[in-house]
């Protein structure tokens, strides 16, 4: 049962994320989803800061029960050691990102106002180091199931290269505050699709010990009678 409720907060985690940026987006009127970044929902001074923050945090900690979850699974596979360890180091390291007195980008008023503060420039780094975690996490993933999920990882990360490289076009802009007629949803392509894969691991790992469970049930009790001969 701990294995299972383990493995579940990894699609609880993807649930909250995609669910917080859409009320995030609610909170805040005239916020577009379509044109602007899931990071300003958690810019320094946006209405719907507090909240997103709040539940982005939960978001971690889930992300860390997934990742000891998924070393728990491992059953000595190296590659799924590997995807663990690196979900539970993805969640504390956006954990502790969030309690960071720095690290948060400005509005793109601010930005443009005033230029790139110490704090815009940190949450540049930070988001750097979350894309590797995620490229390192689907990457090792890619080896941790089988050969459709393979393909399957393998074409994430392409999915995640292209639409990056699309939305790290538009950082200029957000600093200057230029429109940015789709940065949102090439983000949301990135980062959905992301958790997306990071829930369908969590499913294929739940059946995985499901199947296990149930044919070690079905397995017949030998009494001592029959040991001893």
């Amino acid at each position: 049962m701990g294995r299972k409720v383990l493995l579940g907060s990894g699609i609880a985690a993807s649930v909250l994320y995609v669910v917080t940026t859409i009320i995030g987006a609610m909170v805040w009127t005239g916020y577009s989803s379509l044109s602007q970044s899931i990071s300003e929902l958690m810019a320094l001074g946006a209405p719907s800061r507090p909240l997103v923050n709040a539940l982005f945090t939960v978001v971690s900690v889930l992300e860390i029960g997934f990742g000891v979850g998924v070393w728990r699974s491992s059953d000595s596979q190296r590659s799924r050691r590997v995807v663990g360890g690196l979900l539970v180091g993805f969640g504390a390291f956006d954990l502790l990102g969030k309690f960071l007195p720095v690290g948060s980008m400005h509005q793109r008023e601010a930005l443009a106002a005033s230029g790139a503060t110490l704090t815009d420039t940190l949450h540049l780094v930070l988001a750097g180091v979350d894309t590797l975690f995620i490229f390192l996490i689907l990457g090792f993933g890619a080896f941790a199931i089988g050969r459709r999920f393979q393909l399957y990882s393998l074409g994430t990360i392409l999915i995640l290269l292209t639409f990056g490289y699309l939305a790290a076009r538009d950082a200029g802009r957000v600093a200057a505050n230029q429109p940015t007629p789709y940065l949102g949803l090439e983000e949301r392509i990135n980062i959905f699709g992301y958790y997306l894969w990071a829930a369908l691991l969590a499913m294929v790992l739940l059946r995985a010990h499901e199947v296990t469970a149930t044919r070690q049930a079905e397995k017949p009790t030998r009494t001592p009678q029959e040991v001893a001969r």
